[in-house]
């Protein structure tokens, strides 16, 4: 079992709902990203999402597509990112880290090939936007045996055969795209929609069910996390750490920008 189960279980029985921040890895600089994964997690985060850099990345916005161009110059690949999951580990063995990304570098290296290679860096779950669950099962099979959780991504337009398919093979949580759009496009958000479509698909969910895309501050945090088992913030902190000097300037920021959302969450 990866951490993620854990860790909602723990938040469950506080009452506390789960704050995901999202940085990219590589960005603002190849030395900042471990540090600043530490600094999130010590101002509140429960899960961190690492951004996986690549470079047709379809469901991003500006921000989070310019910041894997300024990674991928900097050779912030898979293989680099494993290893700086590797290095977070050095720290801290409980925090479950996700990446986030795209199949292409997935399935370069095979499903089971990449599987061993993430539960060996201390991966916990993998969440890759474009492929799609009906094409799923070879890499799930994959994943699952070495306990590493294909997220799963739902969103308004998801039909209820398909939402059916996803609920019976989500695995540690199940993502709620918020709106149909890219990430980013904060002035998209509206929590009231949101909600009624998070309380169908929790009441109908084995898995957590967190919110993501368009989440931008303490507000919208709150907002979203009204009917949702946690909240992920990614342009916003993507933005802020941009053009950090340095990994110390990069972990403050990070913690002055994560510190409000967990105190509106709590």
């Amino acid at each position: 079992m990866s951490r993620i189960p854990q860790r909602f279980a723990q938040l469950a029985a506080r009452g506390r709902k789960a704050l995901i921040p999202f940085i990219t890895a590589g960005d603002p600089s190849l030395e900042a990203t471990v540090p600043v994964m530490h600094a999130l997690v010590e101002a509140g985060a429960d899960v961190v999402e690492l951004g996986v850099p690549f470079s047709d990345p379809m469901a991003d916005g500006p921000t989070i597509q310019r910041s894997s161009e300024r990674a991928l110059a900097r050779g912030a690949g898979m293989a680099w990112v494993l290893e700086a999951v590797r290095r977070f580990r050095e720290r801290d063995g409980d925090t479950p880290v996700v990446l986030m990304g795209y199949l292409n570098p997935v399935e370069i290296r095979g499903a089971e090939a990449f599987a061993r290679q993430a539960a060996e860096a201390g991966v916990d779950g993998v969440l890759l936007v474009d492929l799609p669950p009906e094409e799923a099962p070879e890499f799930r099979a994959a994943f699952a045996a070495h306990d590493v959780d294909l997220v799963l991504l739902a969103s308004p337009t998801t039909p209820d055969a398909r939402l059916s398919m996803l609920l019976a093979n989500a695995r540690g949580y199940l993502y709620y795209v918020s709106f149909a759009g890219v990430t980013g496009a904060s002035e998209r958000l509206d929590p009231a929609a949101a909600n009624a479509h998070l309380r169908r698909i929790r009441a109908g969910s084995r898995v957590p069910v967190v919110a993501g895309f368009g989440i931008r501050d303490a507000a919208s945090a709150a907002a979203m996390a009204t009917d949702a088992d946690g909240v992920v913030v990614g342009s916003a902190l993507v933005a802020a750490l941009a053009d950090a000097a340095d990994a110390a300037e990069a972990s403050r920021r990070a913690t002055a920008f994560l510190a409000p959302l967990r105190a509106a969450l709590d």
